[in-house]
């Protein structure tokens, strides 16, 4: 019997399953490496702590790479690549994609397949990640969670990129990026080594570097990321008109540089600002403004007042 994900029909009229089949054991063993792997780290880092301390150059290398593989995801890997909040100079197109690659959340075509699938059964069936596909009972609840925050990433179907990315398929530059994520892993984990070994001339700063700086900081931005997922599908503020249950959720939106700001996001897709109302602190929004006045990118799908009081609830 054929499943509704193997027979809907894709937006050119033919015959595009939502999934294109099942992961290797390869990809999936990488994907529990390198999930587990930061994840350990994170239970270790209070220990970690207290035993042997955090120097200051530890800490301006993590939080240094934080923001540049973390607004690399917001930035590019999700308002340009997936909905094309603005467009960019092929420099800038490239460096979006290499930074975002560097937050170790997959590459760039299969994360933006993933997620342009989301927002296409946002919280229904196809969704990859909603935290309601089990029902709202206490326990389907916290399965939900669990889920939407973490599970789904263990899923071996395998999103139909055909269907849901034919424009990057055929980017050239993107498919480069996309095969070289290894490159990226390796060098978003070893930088900051080289830099605190080379900063202390001692492997000592290295070691502390790679835990905190690299593996660590990883740990924290994918559970960020994962954040937005879960608990932005679940608890929060819903002043806008969307058709799924995303929520804005302030409490996350300095570390999440503004995406807990989501249920504007899913009301208004390709809008390059999330936080629209007055003290909603959005760091994207404002690189890419920044970006514009530099010329590094352009056409960009800024909110109006008009549209924004047409999404509102009444």
């Amino acid at each position: 019997m054929t499943s509704t994900l193997d027979r809907t029909t894709g937006s050119s009229g033919g015959t595009k399953p939502i999934l294109e089949g099942r992961a290797g054991v390869v990809r999936q063993v990488a994907v529990y490496v390198f999930i587990g792997l930061p994840f350990l780290a994170l239970l270790a880092a209070v220990p970690f702590l207290w035993g042997w301390g955090l120097s200051w150059l530890d800490i301006a290398l993590a939080v240094g790479f934080f923001y540049l593989t973390g607004l690399g995801v917001t930035v590019g890997y999700h308002r340009y690549l997936t909905h094309g909040s603005f467009k960019a100079t092929r420099p800038m197109r490239i460096a979006l994609a290499i930074a975002g690659s560097m937050a170790v959340q997959g590459p760039p075509i299969t994360w933006v397949a993933n997620h342009r699938r989301h927002h296409a059964f946002a919280d229904r069936e196809g969704d990859p990640h909603s935290p309601w596909l089990f029902g709202t009972s206490p326990l389907a609840v916290l399965k939900g969670f669990w889920h939407a925050h973490i599970g789904w990433n263990f899923s071996r179907n395998l999103t139909n990129k055909q269907r849901f990315t034919p424009d990057l398929l055929i980017d050239k530059d993107m498919v480069r990026v996309n095969k070289l994520f290894w490159l990226w892993t390796v060098l978003t984990l070893l930088l900051p080594a080289v830099i605190g070994g080379l900063a202390t001339w001692s492997w000592w700063g290295a070691l502390t570097a790679f835990f905190w700086a690299g593996l660590v900081r990883v740990g924290v931005l994918h559970h960020v990321t994962w954040s937005t997922n879960s608990i932005c599908h679940m608890i929060g503020e819903r002043p806008f008109k969307s058709r799924d249950k995303a929520a804005n959720f302030w409490p996350l939106a300095v570390l999440s540089f503004g995406e807990s700001w989501h249920n504007l996001h899913h009301a208004d897709p390709t809008c390059a600002r999330h936080g629209v109302r007055r003290g909603q602190i959005d760091t994207s929004a404002r690189l890419i403004w920044l970006f514009e006045k530099l010329g590094w990118v352009s056409h960009v799908r800024w909110p109006t007042s008009k549209r924004v009081a047409a999404l509102t609830r009444d």
